[in-house]
This record gives C-alpha cells, structure tokens and sequence, in this order.
C-alpha cells in the first residue's frame, strides 16, 4: 500500500511538471523561426518526400504521390 502512494506522487509530480502557462508577451517569442523544431522545414520535408518515395507509401507528413517518386 505504501508503495502504491509513492508511485501515485511520482506520477502525480512527474504530470503536472508538464503543464506550463505561457503569458501572451512570451508567445511572440516562442514564434520566432529559430524555436520551431526543424532548423531547415526545407531539408525536412525534401528528406520526408525522399523517404516516402521510397516506401511507395504516403502519410502523416502531407507527401504526396507514388513509389516512383513523380508527383
């Protein structure tokens, strides 16, 4: 039983350090280009389209198209 309660403050403790207010003047802050968390969107999603060309498959990251790679 005791150990049931510490588990239960842990997992109490470990959620709620999770949650954060962000204040409206510091949201500008966290829209600036270098918070996002792809440094490169470009590079992102060249690497996404060349990895569901190769699956044959598209998903999840909004590529479009065929195994063949030609949109």
């Amino acid at each position: 039983m005791r150990i049931s309660r510490h588990i239960l403050i842990v997992i109490i403790v470990l959620a709620s350090a999770s949650c954060a207010t962000v204040e409206p003047w510091e949201r500008g802050r966290l829209a600036q280009p270098e918070m996002a968390l792809d440094i490169d969107p470009l590079a992102a999603e060249l690497e996404a389209h060349t990895y569901f060309s190769k699956e044959g498959a598209s998903g999840g990251a909004g590529a479009a198209g065929g195994g063949c790679g030609c949109n």
